[in-house]
This record gives C-alpha cells, sequence and structure tokens, in this order.
C-alpha cells in the first residue's frame, strides 16, 4: 500500500565522521518537538534521509513546511512509499511527476541502498521511464539537464518515490553547538543575529534590556512575540529581562556624554556575561554590523569586549540592513520588529556619541561610577521566562532559579 510522507534531506551532517549518528539523532529529537500535535505517527533515519510519517498516510505540504523551518534540514520532499512492485512505484512515479508542477522535460534516477533487489538501477530507469512516457507523451526526455527529476530510491525493503523538493534553512541542528547567549531587542538585527548562531546548532539564552521603569514595558512583550516567532526554528528555551532604565540614569549622570553608549554596553555585556556564566553558556552573541551606528565602529567594539572575557559573536557584522530586514521576513520576525517601542537604547541618548573611543579615555569613565556594584544589582534582579519550544535546553541549577523565582513577572506563562 502507498502512502505519502515527508523525506528529510541533509547536507553538513552528513559530512561529519564517527559522531554523525549524535547530529541525527538531535535532529530526529528536535523534529518531534516542531511536530508535536501534527499527527506525526514517527521519525526515523533510514539511509542517509529522516522518514516522518503521519497517522493518515497522507504527508501535507503544510507538515512539509513546518519541517523546513528546523535547522539541520537542507530539503524536504513529499515522497511515496511504496513496496518493491514494479506496478506499484511506478504508479507513484507518474503521480509524483504530476505534482512537480510546470516542466518541459524530465529523468528518473533510480538507485539502491538495499543489494537484494533483483532489478539493477538501470533497469529501474528503463521500467519507470517508459511508464512515464506513456503517462506524459507529451513530455520529453532530458537525461542532461531536466526540469524536474524522478527519484526512485530502494532501501531497506521499501521504494520511496518523489520529484518536488523544496530547500529547508540547513545549518546543524539546534543542541550540537553548546549554548550562547544573546543580547536581544524588538528590533530587526538581534532577532536575526539570534536565529544565525541558532542555525549552527546553538542552543540561544536570550537576555533583553528594558527601559523600564524609565519607560513602558512594550519592547519586554515585543520580545517575547519574537522568541514566539523563532519557535518553528526551536532555538530559544528561556527568555532573561533585565530592567535597566534607572542604571541607565546614573551612568548618564557620571560619565562624558560622548561615552554613555559605550559604558551601557559595556555594562550589558558584563551582565550578560554573569548570565552566560550561571547557564552555562561558551559566548556572547549581538546583532552587531560594522559601522552601521555610531557605536559600531571597530574602535567602539573593542572598547566594549575589553569588559568581558568571553568570546563575543556578530554574526551580522558584514551585513547591511537590507541583507538583514530581508532576513527578517524570511524567519517571521519583520512585522514584530516593524512595532516601535520604546526601550534601553532611547533612553538618555547623547547627541554627539563618541565614535572612535580611546581606550584610555573609555576606562577613565568606566572607574567614574561603581560598575561592580551596578552589575551585582542588575543580575540580582533579573527577570525571565521560559519556553518550552527547545528540548535541548536545560536551566541552570541554583543561581538565578533557586533565589529570585518570585521576581518573574510571567510566572506561569501569562501576562
Amino acid at each position: 500500500m502507498t502512502e505519502r510522507l515527508c523525506l528529510v534531506h541533509y547536507h553538513e551532517i552528513g559530512l561529519k565522521g564517527k559522531n554523525r549518528s549524535t547530529f541525527e539523532n538531535q535532529l530526529v529529537t528536535n523534529l518531534h518537538r516542531a511536530l508535536r500535535g501534527r499527527g506525526v505517527a514517527s521519525i526515523s533515519r533510514i539511509s542517509g534521509h529522516i522518514a516522518v510519517e503521519v497517522e493518515d498516510r497522507r504527508a501535507t505540504e503544510e507538515l512539509a513546511a513546518d519541517i523546513r523551518r528546523v535547522p539541520g534540514v537542507a530539503r524536504v520532499s513529499l515522497a511515496y512509499k511504496c513496496g518493491l512492485d514494479e506496478s506499484e512505484y511506478c504508479a507513484a512515479a507518474v503521480r509524483a511527476l504530476g505534482e512537480a508542477g510546470e516542466f518541459s522535460t524530465f529523468k528518473v534516477h533510480a538507485r539502491r541502498s538495499s543489494t537484494n533487489y533483483e532489478r539493477h538501477s538501470l533497469e529501474m530507469n528503463q521500467i519507470v521511464g517508459a511508464a512515464l512516457c506513456e503517462a506524459f507523451p507529451q513530455k520529453k526526455v532530458d537525461v542532461h539537464h531536466p526540469d524536474v527529476t524522478v527519484i526512485v530510491h530502494v532501501v531497506q525493503g521499501n521504494t520511496f518515490v518523489y520529484a518536488a523538493s523544496a530547500p529547508g534553512v540547513g545549518g546543524l541542528p539546534v543542541g550540537t553547538a553548546g549554548k550562547v547567549v544573546t543580547l536581544l531587542s524588538s528590533g530587526f538585527d538581534s532577532p536575526v543575529a539570534t536565529w544565525m548562531v541558532g542555525r549552527r546548532g546553538a542552543i540561544c539564552v536570550p537576555v533583553h534590556f528594558s527601559g523600564r521603569p524609565m519607560t513602558a514595558d512594550t519592547s519586554e512583550w515585543l520580545c517575547q512575540d519574537v522568541v514566539e516567532a523563532l519557535a518553528p526554528s526551536g532555538i530559544v528555551g528561556r527568555l532573561y529581562v533585565v530592567p535597566f532604565g534607572e542604571r541607565q540614569r546614573e551612568i548618564s549622570l557620571a560619565v562624558p556624554q560622548g561615552l554613555r553608549i559605550i559604558m551601557y554596553r559595556r555594562v550589558m555585556l558584563q551582565v550578560s556575561e554573569r548570565i552566560a556564566r550561571l547557564e552555562g553558556a561558551k559566548a556572547l552573541v549581538t546583532g552587531e554590523s560594522l559601522g552601521q551606528v555610531a557605536s559600531q565602529t571597530l574602535e567602539n567594539i573593542a572598547a566594549v569586549n575589553e569588559a568581558v572575557e568571553m568570546p563575543v559573536l556578530r554574526p551580522l557584522i558584514g551585513s547591511d540592513k537590507q541583507e538583514i530586514i530581508a532576513r527578517a521576513h524570511e524567519i517571521g520576525t519583520y512585522d514584530i520588529s516593524c512595532q516601535t517601542a520604546p526601550d534601553c537604547c532611547t533612553l538618555f541618548m547623547p547627541r554627539r556619541p563618541e565614535t572612535h573611543a580611546r581606550m584610555k579615555e573609555v576606562l577613565e569613565a568606566w572607574e567614574s561610577f561603581d560598575h561592580e556594584a551596578m552589575v551585582e544589582d542588575l543580575v540580582k534582579n533579573v527577570e525571565w521566562r521560559d519556553f518550552a519550544q527547545c528540548p535541548s535546553y536545560h536551566a541552570p541549577r541554583g543561581g538565578l532559579r533557586e533565589h529570585h523565582t518570585e521576581l518573574s513577572p510571567w510566572r506561569g506563562g501569562e501576562r
């Protein structure tokens, strides 16, 4: 009996050596999470692919679209799974080619991973090709540059037949590259930076610096919406919020006006580094793009980096705004980021920010206020919300959870 399923292809995972199965198993786990409640009957590894079968045996394009958003997935094909009977897989090939859209030429590519099947791949090409020529007499065979290729793959006692494939996001499965802490705002850049690092297999723990109590908490809700928009990729397990407005006011009164932004960002990185150490994260991530704003010159980036020991990753450093906005459209955060909301970035901004900070002046300004006590207090008063979308995320033991559960305004997951 023929059934329709989703056949998941991957690329980078297939290049791994002895630990390839670790990446495959993680991708299977992540797919189970992403497809929860979608009527999936089984997700299994088969000869360099992953087969997603559904309870009614009729996988849909909507299911395939959900799978394509999971990091580690290179392509998804809606395939027919049938037996080794020639008439059965020929009929499946006719159906697959008929669903491939507009085309003028085609070819058949048959292969066997199960060597006990008596038909050679060349014979299968001829058999299936003859059936397709009969079913589509107006179409031509082109073995070199076809519009559509019909794949007929015999493996583990079954035949998988498909023609149409659509690209996934690629990358590596979330949970295979460790944990990072990302500095998240509701703007365009940092959600894209978070997604890009998550696409490389990292578990992302965003930290949002709110202007509260000097501003409304609108940006905090928008950041939660950003995390929900990233849910299909399964990269975020927890969102931290740091009320930063009052501390910004203190900094603005203590340091030269041109250096305010650098001081803000140094404090943000130190707080994020403290959270990262509690989380067991190995790096910080920001959405900075070289030269995009005054604080993102090479001199200012160096002045901010000096405040922390942990590596700071900047996946957007060579991207322009149009590239970032295009990616925001792709990952589903664009409409959220279009909404304006006052946050810490709008508070106490200097008229003429320093664009080429000198390290000596930066360090003098840094010592003009009690930054150690400030960082300590901000960490003590951090708030958070957990999300169930990342199966690889594990909350830290002790630390914040042990002492500050009552500070979370989102306890129970309700606004």
